[in-house]
């Protein structure tokens, strides 16, 4: 919207000689905005498809069967990278107190289960299924938003969030590589994830209260939740015994494993960069839009790179949920 206004500025100060002088610089920075948003979008779009892929490529590609221990591990990465750009004074965070740990702590709990049952699930299920199966936490959301915060919708948004219950429905059904257990897990991620988001609002006011500037920013939250979740990645690869597979595996002794773990631990960052970035750029409405949109290429990538069988049934209900989730995003705008 800023590109737009300094272009209508200009363009009306056509016709005095020293406006035209004006008119170079404000087009440059128009220029300049367009290019951030542009360079934003695109960043937030290639580490959001790279981090789900990435994923996928080590949960089965290599066949690793530790995915606690997989966002353990990429929770580490965040917290060494966001403590190093904090030491380095080019970020600033919120210091952890007890109250705020306190606060913040049910909300936590939801995110790391939230993580866990998303690689679980990626681990039996395509990612083009995945991405389908995501819009029933749209479903669950919405039901959540009016009965907790008394929000209605109107019928486009009812509409939209119907055709994503008949496109799970349906992709389920039509899925040549359907795996029960990867759908439970996601059904459950679906669940956490709705909550993660519901219970979040609530949290965050209460947590700004016990914060001594009385904010709780974007880095904040980010190095708040992965550090948090590391005693309770721990406690859960000796309650799901990850810890004898760990010690079995060949996997942790090939350098190239470490560096595909490495990299999705600096994609789980980059992710939230990014996303804070496209938003500052842009808005609320061309993000979710621009989110919404991602997951068309993310599922012809995820079917062309992992060779996963489909049918033109299954590819039409995946088309069919992936125009469903543009459709919401569109009537939750209006």
């Amino acid at each position: 919207m800023n590109t737009l206004g300094n272009s209508d500025e200009a363009d009306a100060e056509i016709g005095s000689p020293e406006k035209n002088r004006e008119k170079a610089p404000q087009s440059k920075i128009g220029f300049t905005l367009h290019n951030q948003a542009l360079l934003s979008g695109l960043a937030y779009c290639v580490s959001s498809c790279g981090m789900i892929l990435v994923n996928k490529y080590v949960l089965s590609s290599y066949n690793f069967n530790a995915g606690i221990s997989l966002m353990l591990y990429q929770n580490v990465v965040s917290v060494v990278v966001v403590s190093t750009l904090r030491l380095l004074g080019i970020i600033t965070v919120e210091p952890l107190t007890w109250r705020l740990i306190k606060v913040w702590f049910p909300v936590n709990v939801i995110f790391v289960g939230m993580l866990i049952t998303s690689m679980f699930s990626l681990k039996y299920i395509n990612v083009a299924m995945v991405t389908v199966l995501k819009n029933v936490t749209n479903v669950i959301t919405a039901i959540g938003e009016m009965y907790l915060f008394n929000k209605h919708h109107d019928n486009r948004v009812w509409a939209a969030l119907f055709l994503m219950i008949v496109s799970a429905i349906s992709g389920g059904l039509t899925d040549l590589s359907f795996h029960a257990v990867g759908y439970t897990w996601q059904f459950i991620n679906c669940f956490l994830t709705a909550s993660y988001s519901l219970t979040l609002r609530r949290v965050m006011d209460t947590a700004k209260q016990v914060t001594k500037t009385g904010e709780l920013k974007e880095f904040s939250m980010v190095l708040l939740n992965n550090l948090l979740s590391l005693p309770l990645g721990i406690f859960l690869i000796f309650v799901f015994k990850e810890v004898d597979y760990l010690l079995q595996t060949p996997l942790l002794r090939l350098p190239t494993f470490w560096l595909v773990m490495t990299l999705s631990g600096f994609l789980g960052l980059a992710i939230s960069f990014t996303s804070m970035w496209f938003l500052h750029q842009t808005g609320a409405t061309t993000y979710s839009l621009v989110g919404s949109l991602n997951k068309i290429p993310l599922s012809v990538a995820g079917i062309l790179l992992f060779k996963v069988p489909t049918s033109l049934e299954n590819s039409a209900s995946i088309f069919f949920g992936l125009l469903a989730g543009v459709l919401f995003t569109r009537a939750k705008m209006r």
